[in-house]
């Protein structure tokens, strides 16, 4: 573990929300353990193991039934801790992966039969280096076939340029931290606006409306002006947002959230039992669990 690395909260509180029956926590992690699964040699940071068991322990504690979990930058390529997670949870987790240029159809079609669901794009500079654009599409093309979708991570300053890519894509893209506004600037900075419009433009486009933690400025344990922004995705897309801790929240530096407040605040976000059974239970089962 990197010298300045921020362990997961040891012993979060439980939450005062209820989650509905069914509950999916939509974005989430497994860390090694490393001396199972090494990260990957060109990795950024080196985090604290947050192994599977560990994962499952907070799913049951926070009172949520499945997980989607997203194949973390410290593994690379090597998705084994992912699908080793998947293959444990009894098909109450679903996966996304993160594959290179070279990925082939074999490999594909045993991490489906595992549960990986789409592949994952970052474009968060300090977290990877750039991948040619031509490199992506042709991993869109291969991930199609099995009716994968396409996670996208980015900062807002960068959507400007990355529309047309977005556009050109061939299947469901799902935006990760609502394409990380800048919560100062407020809901009605061009930003923001222009992240809406395109999902307000294009169906294929869903949100994440997560991690309080990483965008606020007013901080825990209420992230208040975090609020408004998932409140008008949800307000706007109730079919087509989705929710999660992203535990073991890697890379924080600020704090390190206690996850019984960040469940706490989907209510704030999603107010009608309609609107929170949409967000936690029917769109992540659509999405996910439709085979």
């Amino acid at each position: 573990m990197d010298a300045n690395y921020m362990p997961f909260h040891p012993s979060p509180s439980k939450p005062s929300y209820r989650p509905p029956a069914g509950a999916v926590d939509a974005h989430c992690h497994v860390f090694g353990p490393a001396a199972v699964f090494p990260y990957a040699p060109q990795r950024k940071y080196t985090p604290c193991d947050a192994p599977r068991e560990k994962l499952f322990e907070l799913r049951d504690f926070l009172g949520f039934s499945r997980n989607v979990i997203v194949q973390a930058t410290c593994h690379g390529h090597d998705n084994r801790a992912l699908v080793d997670a998947l293959k444990a949870s009894g098909d109450r987790a679903r996966g996304i992966a993160s594959v290179g240029a070279n990925v082939g159809h074999d490999e594909l079609a045993e991490m489906d039969a595992a549960g990986v669901r789409g592949v994952r794009f970052n474009f968060v500079k300090r977290l990877v280096d750039a991948t040619p654009r031509d490199v992506y599409f042709g991993i869109a093309e291969k991930i199609a076939a099995f009716g994968w979708h396409i996670v996208v991570y980015f900062e807002a300053p960068d959507l400007a340029d990355l529309v047309p890519f977005l556009e050109a894509l061939p299947t469901v893209i799902v935006v990760d931290h609502m394409g990380r506004p800048d919560l100062a600037a407020g809901v009605d900075h061009p930003d923001f606006r222009r992240f809406v419009d395109l999902m307000a433009k294009n169906e294929k486009i869903w949100s994440k409306v997560t991690c309080p933690e990483r965008l606020s400025l007013s901080g825990p344990p209420t992230y208040d002006d975090f609020v408004p922004f998932g409140r008008e995705l949800v307000r706007l897309f109730p079919d087509r947002v989705l929710w999660g801790t992203d535990w073991p929240h890697p890379n924080m530096t600020t704090h390190m959230p206690d996850d019984g407040h960040l469940v706490d605040m989907i209510p704030r976000i999603a107010p009608s039992e309609a609107e929170q059974r949409a967000l936690l239970v029917d769109n992540p089962m659509r999405l996910y669990w439709a085979r």
